[in-house]
């Protein structure tokens, strides 16, 4: 069992951007964490397709991914994303919630990797597909 408790962590929901765009917890296991975004007018793009800008899906997906670290290290660390790419599969679809599954994949010294797919109405249907690597900044000296 994890020393981080993502549940109890996530209870009063995020501050700052995250929390202004409605983001919340939503499911986790042993190094994954999955987060909601719940659609909002003021999250699309292009307001003659209804569909969520693509900012909101990264800032998701950084998000995931950054707490499947802290889930598979088992402690709150400082961090910072070296990298994530995002390949986008297709458009979320207009009024669904999307959904975040980020997977912490390996951890060595001062690196963390990472993975995760965005869907909205079931991870079979991807919207989007990340990869990335995070710096452990505890780390440093």
């Amino acid at each position: 069992m994890s020393g981080f408790d993502i549940q109890r962590f996530t209870a009063r929901g995020f501050g700052g951007h995250i929390g202004r765009m409605g983001l919340s917890y939503y499911d986790s296991g042993a190094d994954w964490v999955s987060l909601a975004l719940p659609y909002a007018e003021d999250l699309v793009g292009e307001p003659e397709t209804g569909v969520v800008a693509s900012g909101p899906i990264v800032t998701m997906m950084d998000t995931a991914t950054s707490l499947a670290v802290w889930v598979k290290l088992g402690r709150f660390q400082p961090q910072a994303t070296l990298d994530l790419r995002v390949d986008y599969l297709r458009p979320a679809r207009p009024g669904k919630t999307v959904i975040g599954r980020g997977e912490c994949v390996k951890i060595t010294r001062s690196v963390a990797f990472v993975r995760g797919v965005a869907y909205d109405e079931g991870p079979d249907d991807p919207l989007a597909q990340v990869a990335g690597t995070f710096m452990l900044m505890s780390n440093w000296s």
